[in-house]
């Protein structure tokens, strides 16, 4: 990718100079939320400087705006960026989102596993299931009000209570989640319903999610043991049964999305680290995702080229039939495209390709 042009080039002329650094900033592979922060600016406005530059520079989407960002030297591929702004470079804002030591809310909450909470450090009673339900969907969406019928659809489901309990289940979790003996209350009520306050508790949901964001900036950076490093942690956070217990259709969605969601996880990184040589370390995690999800092609073939590429032909063969039984037995398919590709490419030595066959999830 050229990189060679400078910032004064005729391709930035249309810009303004608020226009350029949110230009820069996307470049640097940053979010709408960061770069609002980082230049004070509200979010929606961010997404309207995002419009303008994508129309006055005839970009299709962001993906084009952070390719014409390199293009035009505004962000230098290796190096980072050209020149110091307020906006960091991708590798300062990877660590101001994920290492900066910030004072905690004293609340923390857990999703991603059994619901937990603890104040203080210490744990907390959050009451019966169904309660504990309530306060899992306040945590699940965390950046918008759930409307107190949401709450009797997602924990009741085709069974509401006799009585309207949600108010009251909202007023025991005020006053068990509540700081000490403060007034303060972690949970707000307006006409659109409830929500829990935004930095009124740390969540693990939340902080898997800035670490998905750190990997991905540090893979568009070329950084990818740093990506594999920042995956890690966030797979590290989960823990046993997702949502384990809490009843309601809610619970039960959520249960598979965020299963999918630690699979996709898995998979990206380990893609990442055979990219970076590291086979024999993805292969005992490749075997179990494949006992766990013996359907799944795409872990199938990162498995057989881990195993390939790591001198053991026959292992990885091995696992190319049985995958093809299985998928003939419980589905009545044949493997496809991915799996067959690999299969052949094993067959005739083709390590080249096998370096690279697999794109990530």
């Amino acid at each position: 990718m050229p990189t060679t042009a400078t910032i004064s080039q005729p391709a930035l002329a249309p810009l303004t100079h608020q226009e350029r650094e949110v230009l820069y900033a996307v470049g640097c592979g940053m979010r709408d939320s960061e770069i609002a922060t980082a230049l004070s600016l509200p979010q929606d406005a961010v997404a309207g400087h995002l419009a303008r530059i994508l129309a006055a520079l005839g970009l299709r989407d962001r993906a084009a705006a952070i390719v014409h960002a390199f293009d035009c030297g505004l962000v230098t591929p290796g190096r980072g960026p050209r020149r110091q702004t307020k906006v960091p470079a991708p590798r300062a804002a990877v660590h101001r989102a994920t290492e900066r030591r910030t004072p905690e809310p004293p609340l923390r909450i857990s999703v991603l596993g059994p619901l937990q909470a603890w104040r203080g450090g210490q744990p907390v009673d959050l009451g019966h299931l169904r309660q504990q339900a309530v306060l899992a969907a306040l945590v699940l969406c965390p950046d918008r009000a759930v409307s107190q019928q949401e709450l009797l659809d997602g924990v009741w489901g085709m069974e509401p209570p006799l009585t309207n309990v949600v108010p009251v289940y909202i007023y025991r979790l005020r006053k068990i989640l509540r700081s000490g003996d403060g007034p303060g209350s972690v949970i707000e009520h307006s006409r659109c319903g409830y929500r829990l306050l935004p930095g009124a508790a740390k969540v693990d949901m939340a902080r898997m999610e800035e670490l998905v964001t750190a990997a991905g900036t540090a893979e568009r950076a070329g950084e990818l043991t740093e990506a594999v490093r920042f995956c890690s942690q966030a797979l590290g956070l989960f823990r046993g049964e997702l949502l384990a217990g809490l009843p309601g259709p809610l619970a039960e969605l959520e249960r598979l999305r965020l299963t999918e969601r630690r699979t996709a996880l898995a998979q990206r990184k380990l893609n990442w680290q055979l990219r970076l040589g590291r086979h024999t370390e993805a292969i005992e995690e490749l075997w179990a995702l494949t006992v766990a999800q013996p359907l799944n092609e795409p872990v199938a073939a990162m498995l057989m080229r881990a195993l390939y590429l790591g001198g053991r032909q026959a292992d990885a063969l091995t696992v190319f039939e049985r995958t093809r039984r299985r998928l003939a037995d419980d589905l009545g398919v044949s493997p496809g495209q991915l799996l067959r590709r690999t299969h052949q490419m094993i067959l005739r030595g083709y390590d080249a390709g096998l370096g690279l066959a697999g794109a990530t999830p």
